[in-house]
């Protein structure tokens, strides 16, 4: 890890994805794989072993005394006590509070972090702790080691983690994969704008939605996650991992 005047310009990812600049990236390209082939080796390597989780994501500008901050660590150690290990990002916010809430409650407390052009490091409520360079073998992990996501507010990289999921769902790439959005007033407008737009001219289909749950309250999140591992080994435990 790099910090303060060591620290690079732009990021990895930038790096792989920019297209501009001068023709070196014909040379070092190759390597680049072998790169991105140890974060999934690592990552797979890390998480084996991990058991249920639930993957949880909101925003790293929530303050403490904010209530997706109070309901991420109640959140976080509900779903301790229920027997998931707790997924994040692994950041401040609401990631951190996910994380305390389940550290405290003595779960297994997961932070998944990502190389990003400004420091950010991993909250001190995480336990297992992985650095990314690439968005996308990150992305994996959340998904793959996860029986569901629940979801507290956020910017847009709480969104891309939502509608990631919601597409995974629905090209069927994950069975049986719950997506729980937290935070009623927060939420219902983007909700709205699916159904009466995006639904109404056809862009989606109505069962799409069957995935997601709205609501305001810890205990009934955790019902929602409970009730979809239940369905989950009365099917007799169908993959829920991307194909």
């Amino acid at each position: 890890m790099l910090q303060r005047r060591s620290r690079t310009t732009g990021t990895t990812d930038q790096r792989l994805l920019d297209s501009r600049g001068p023709a070196d990236w014909l040379h070092t390209d190759p390597w680049r794989v072998l790169r991105i082939q140890s974060e999934f080796v690592e990552g797979f390597g890390m998480l084996a072993e991990l058991g249920p989780a639930i993957s949880v994501f909101g925003s790293a500008r929530t303050p403490p005394n904010d209530w997706a901050y109070e309901t991420g660590e109640r959140l976080g150690r509900a779903l301790a006590d229920a027997g998931y290990a707790v997924i994040t990002g692994g950041g401040p916010g609401v990631m951190e509070a996910a994380n305390k809430g389940a550290h405290d409650a003595g779960g297994v407390s997961v932070g998944l972090g990502i190389e990003l052009p400004f420091e950010q490091a991993l909250n001190r409520y995480v336990d297992i702790g992985i650095d990314f360079r690439y968005f996308f073998a990150r992305k994996t992990m959340f998904v793959k080691y996860a029986q569901g996501f629940c979801v507290l507010p956020g910017g847009f990289g709480t969104l891309d983690e939502l509608f990631e999921a919601v597409t995974l769902a629905q090209t069927r790439k994950v069975t049986g994969f719950p997506v729980v959005l937290l935070g009623r007033a927060y939420w219902r407008g983007l909700l709205d704008w699916l159904h009466g737009t995006v639904e109404a001219e056809g862009k989606v289909h109505p069962g799409d939605f069957a995935m997601l749950s709205l609501t305001d309250d810890v205990d009934e999140a955790l019902d929602t996650v409970l009730g979809a591992g239940r369905a989950h080994d009365d099917t007799g435990g169908v993959a829920q991992h991307p194909e």
